[in-house]
């Protein structure tokens, strides 16, 4: 029986951003399946769980994100604008699109268009709150172009707050979280956790 992660993120998160592609790697070698879950985090989890926007945290925490950010990008040799021109930038039209993909084409189509959009915020500084830009993203991706239309659904849209809960229900408070048989494992520094995880079935 294959094992299932419920991976749950953010669109404009620089974090999940870095490990992605090394995540949907792991994935495929352990033939595990995954629920792509985007999530409505700084609306609905952090008021919650005390997390704060990026622009309310401490100056020095600002700080030593953007070092971090660096750091891993050289380590993973994953490239990454610090500041990209179209950041902060909202996250729930292409949240909404993701969730549209899944519905209709599957979890790989979703991991494949949810890459695409973190490296349009994160490489190509490209503003994935415009609709021109995801209809590019689909279109990048060899994906049905009515995705762009259904994402504006009310079952896209109940699915999206059905994915929010699920995560504030399994105490996902960040992003990316990575949820195993219900063990969190948040953030792209542990997945060599996830790793062992997957490996032990």
């Amino acid at each position: 029986m294959s094992i299932s992660v419920d991976y749950y993120f953010t669109p404009q998160s620089p974090w999940t951003h870095l490990g992605h592609e090394r995540f949907a790697q792991m994935v495929r070698a352990s033939n595990a399946t995954v629920r792509v879950l985007p999530i409505d985090l700084g609306g609905k989890v952090f008021p919650i769980s005390g997390g704060l926007p990026l622009g309310q945290r401490a100056p020095q925490r600002q700080a030593y994100r953007l070092v971090e950010l660096q750091r891993y990008s050289d380590h993973l040799r994953a490239p990454i604008n610090l500041k990209p021109k179209y950041f902060p930038v909202g996250g729930d039209d292409a949240s909404r699109l993701i969730i549209a993909v899944e519905l209709r084409d599957g979890s790989d189509a979703a991991m494949k268009v949810a890459g695409a959009v973190f490296s349009a915020v994160w490489v190509h500084e490209q503003h994935i709150g415009d609709e021109k830009v995801l209809s590019g993203l689909l279109a990048q991706c060899g994906l049905d172009p009515a995705r762009l239309e259904q994402s504006h659904s009310q079952a896209v849209q109940e699915r999206y707050e059905a994915n929010t809960q699920q995560a504030i229900d399994a105490g996902v408070f960040g992003a990316p979280s990575y949820v195993i048989g219900g063990e969190i494992f948040w953030g792209q520094d542990r997945l060599d956790f996830v790793e062992r995880r997957l490996a032990a079935g």
